[in-house]
Formats: C-alpha cells, structure tokens, sequence
C-alpha cells in the first residue's frame, strides 16, 4: 500500500520523521504533536497553551490531508504532569472544544516521565480517516 506525507505549508521541515501519512484508504496518521508553532518554537510554557497549540497542529495536518475535526478517530496523549491535567480539567475540556468542537473520538491517557524535547508538557497523537 503507497502512503503520501502530510507537511502542512509553512511549517519547518520534519526532521527525520513525517508528521502525517496518509494512506490510499483514507487513513490519516498524525505523529505527535506537541506545543510548539509551525516554526518549531514554544510559544506558551503552560499546560494549556501548549495543550491548545498541539491539537492545533493536528488540525493543521488532518485540514492539509483534505480532512476536518470530525474526522478524527483515535487520540493518543502523552503527558508529563498528571496532577496538572486532572487540576485543569475545566479548562482542558473549553480548550479541547474550542479547537476540535464536540468530536470525542476513542482516546488514551499515558503519563511520561519525559518527552524528547524538553519544553514540551504534552504530546498527541492523532488517527483519522478521510473520505476519498
């Protein structure tokens, strides 16, 4: 099965990595976003902010793919601070509703001792499939 990459315009190039392919079938995979803007630079050093600027940058590759939120099906998070996350809930749910509206695909929660850039809070993976 051949596979297109997915690089939104403007972005930095990916290093040594995609961050999305597209498959002939309509499957979407977004590899982990994490807070930083297209540039590759942390705008925000909060939770939140980062959390908003991640599931940007999935919207920013499912939109390249020709796809839209309620195409998402599966969201993986890797996050490093539990207590955070579950102390902000409130304002992840308003954050995660004003980027991806009320499209509530399968999800997983992974806690992390660590991430490999080192400003990152959190990470998201994405699966979607877009109708052809």
């Amino acid at each position: 099965m051949s596979h297109q990459i997915i690089q939104p315009e403007g972005w930095a190039p990916a290093k040594g990595y995609s961050n999305g392919t597209l498959t002939e079938d309509g499957t979407l995979y977004v590899g982990g976003q994490i807070g930083w803007s297209a540039a590759q630079v942390f705008e925000s050093h909060d939770f939140i902010g980062q959390m908003e600027q991640a599931l940007r940058n999935i919207m920013d590759v499912v939109t390249a793919a020709g796809g839209e939120a309620s195409d998402i099906t599966r969201l993986t998070w890797f996050v490093i601070d539990k207590k955070e996350y579950m102390a902000r809930q409130r304002e992840v749910g308003e954050t995660y509703r004003k980027v991806l509206g009320r499209n509530f695909p399968a999800m997983t929660m992974v806690i992390v001792a660590g991430l490999v850039e080192d400003e990152a809070m959190l990470e998201i993976e994405a699966t979607a499939f877009i109708q052809r």
